[in-house]
């Protein structure tokens, strides 16, 4: 069986998902600048966001916590693992079958409990039309998405990574063409959705069969294997229900107030790109990686691969924080400010780009330590976790909306965050040393801080000697690739100089891996 290698693993997800997460920030470039925030774009955020909140569930979120860790496991000890996986991908199908042609007849029900602010105006029923049209996306992606766990597991990474690249390509190419024939962009951009699901889907399949994975459709069957994978799922399903409901109070919240919802969808735009980069590279790596080893009995292997995952996750992702905290309103105009998108609707992106900023390495830290437990099958202890930072949202969002308005949904999101990090944190006291971060881990990770406070300083200095230059036509993009480099310049100066990391290791590490 093919040995998963770290770092080469979290590089090979890392760079298809910062392709994947650039042309992500170039559809919404495209959308803000022929849509614009306002009643359409906010009728499409919403829309969209229902198959993504269910595709938590089903995809990438609680089926796949559940799903990895067994099938690694059967891999690890030759155990009929391609049977189990075509048992699973069968009873999954089956259920979201189901699912969408529920969510295709009371698609109002969902719009008005996801989206109340919109009854009694244009957007409710735009959202309806266009949530019709990209629900069954979720049927694709969520198949997709477990053709990607298995390949995962086999320490194949490269085509799993690279399938939301289409997803985004498709979208951008379609939106283009309806705007070179003058047709509606908005119309495009929904109805490619679920082609692109199926091209995605399309793409995992064959790369399984090309790995030598055999998994077959038939009919679905409730074995004893697929029984278990119902008892660890179910709660991560709760689990991930809570962190969805987290999303809908802040759509709820926001859609009370106009253009909130396409403002919060921008700047998450933003501050996923350093995420799916990072965190999900991490976390995607991660989980087949512990779930060998605790099933080897290694736990000086777990101890490292845990600490070398967190070590590299904060040091990537602390000066990200830092850059969208200090300098949010120049990556904000560069980027989204021209067509329907005003200089207002710039600063409220940069002031939630700013928030969600500072919550940013508490969501990459949630992918290092939710695989500690999903490794051991344990899906119950995340859940409880997760209802507790679902009552933190609900209270600061519908607390602080009506003194704060529409940037309560971003608090209230990064302040969540946080605790559920100190909850998985402290719930991992009990798993032993396998679970702590080595010495090495604490010894770094304040000179990471340090290098990234250098960077933030200098950032600001530059950010405020020269205010206009990132307005002028022709000079802002060249004005925001010089701001971009003068942060990674000093931040690897400063973190080499103090510590914080090492380029020889780097090599010595990506050699090891290869």
């Amino acid at each position: 069986m093919k040995p998963i290698r770290m770092l080469r693993g979290v590089m090979t997800v890392g760079f298809w998902t910062l392709i994947s997460r650039v042309f992500g920030v170039l559809r919404e470039v495209l959308i803000l600048a022929w849509i614009g925030p306002g009643p359409v774009m906010d009728a499409f955020v919403a829309a969209f966001r229902l198959p993504n909140m269910f595709r938590r569930f089903f995809a990438e979120g609680a089926f796949n916590a559940a799903f990895v860790p067994i099938f690694s496991k059967k891999l690890q000890s030759d155990d009929n693992a391609e049977d189990f996986a075509s048992d699973a991908m069968n009873g999954l199908a089956l259920v979201l079958f189901v699912l969408t042609g529920v969510a295709l007849v009371f698609m109002p029900a969902l719009v008005w409990l996801t989206a109340g602010g919109f009854a009694g105006d244009a957007r409710f029923d735009m959202t309806i039309g266009f949530g019709r049209v990209v629900f069954p996306y979720i049927f694709f992606i969520s198949l997709a998405a477990l053709f990607s766990g298995a390949l995962n597991a086999s320490g194949r990474f490269a085509a799993a990574a690279a399938a939301p690249v289409l997803l985004n390509i498709l979208v951008c190419l379609a939106m283009f063409w309806a705007a070179v024939v003058d047709r509606s962009v908005v119309q495009a951009l929904i109805w490619c959705v679920p082609v692109a699901g199926v091209v995605q889907l399309a793409l995992v399949w064959v790369a399984t069969e090309r790995a030598g994975l055999k998994i077959r459709p038939r009919w679905p069957r409730m074995t004893q294997d697929v029984r278990r994978l119902v008892a660890v799922a179910l709660p991560a399903a709760l689990a991930g229900g809570v962190m969805q409901i987290n999303l809908l109070v802040g759509q709820q919240v926001a859609s009370f107030f106009e253009s909130a919802v396409g403002w919060l969808y921008a700047a998450d735009r933003l501050y996923q790109l350093p995420l799916g980069v990072v965190g999900i590279a991490v976390g995607i790596v991660l989980l087949p990686d512990l779930a060998r080893r605790l099933e080897a009995r290694d736990v000086a292997g777990s101890q490292d691969a845990v600490s070398r995952a967190a070590e590299i996750a904060l040091a990537l992702t602390i000066p990200a924080a830092i850059a969208l905290i200090v300098v949010p309103l120049p990556v904000v105009t560069v980027l989204f400010e021209r067509g329907a998108t005003t200089s207002a609707d710039s600063a409220a992106i940069a002031l939630a780009v700013a928030i969600y900023g500072a919550g940013l390495p508490a969501f990459v830290l949630q992918k290092v330590l939710q695989p500690l437990f999903f490794a051991r099958e344990d899906t119950r202890t995340p859940f409880r976790y997760a209802i507790w930072a679902m009552a933190v949202n609900a209270a600061l969002a519908i607390g602080l909306a009506p003194t704060l308005g529409w940037t309560a949904s971003a608090i209230a999101t990064t302040a969540a965050g946080w605790a559920m990090v100190w909850m998985l944190w402290r719930g991992t006291r009990t798993m032993g040393v396998m679970a702590q971060f080595d010495a090495r881990f604490w010894d770094r990770i304040w000179r990471v801080v340090l290098a990234a406070f250098f960077m933030g300083l200098a950032l600001w200095a530059t950010r405020t000697a020269f205010p206009e230059v990132y307005y002028l036509a022709g000079w802002r993009y060249l004005a925001l690739l010089a701001l971009v480099s003068e942060g990674f310049i000093v931040y690897a100066l400063a973190g080499n100089a103090i510590g914080a990391f090492r380029l020889s290791e780097l090599r010595a590490s990506f050699r090891r891996s290869s």
